[in-house]
């Protein structure tokens, strides 16, 4: 089964922005929420996941992770609004769980171009449960994992 890896921004109230990359959504997300996973987050109080995208490439999602970091902030303001104009939180309707409906925007594939639109195409609905995003025999050593 292909691993998936996750490029996500987390928001404020004042929508200060936070980018991050990681291949198991649901535990990054509760270690900002909880303060343990960023100085930045822990101490603006970013916490609200109001975009996620994922795909099964690590190189990919690293990449992208890297291009939204060098936008603007009217570019990133811009993708969000997207994909989630109410700026809602996608993570706020997890169960203790860790079962959850996120909306994910599709991306076509191809270049990686910075000065590429924030377009986001279709958008399909991921069920996401906390056994998704674990490895078996749980030996995580990939680079994602700590990723800020």
């Amino acid at each position: 089964m292909p691993r998936t890896y996750f490029v996500y921004i987390l928001a404020n109230r004042s929508r200060t922005l936070y980018t991050g990359v990681t291949n198991d959504i649901h535990r990054r997300v509760l270690d900002h929420q909880s303060g343990t996973a960023s100085g930045f987050t822990r101490r603006y109080l970013v916490r609200r996941l109001v975009y996620v995208e994922s795909t099964t490439d690590v190189r990919a999602a690293i990449a992208r992770e890297k291009e939204i970091k060098g936008w603007l902030r009217a570019k990133k303001l811009a993708l969000i609004e997207a994909a989630n104009p109410g700026w809602t939180d996608l993570a706020a309707a997890w169960s203790s769980r860790g079962e959850a409906d996120v909306v994910i925007p599709e991306r076509s594939e191809g270049s990686s171009s910075s000065r590429r639109e924030p377009t986001t195409g279709t958008t399909r609905i991921l069920r996401l449960t906390a056994q998704d995003d674990k490895v078996p025999d749980a030996q995580d050593d990939n680079p994602l994992g700590g990723s800020g």
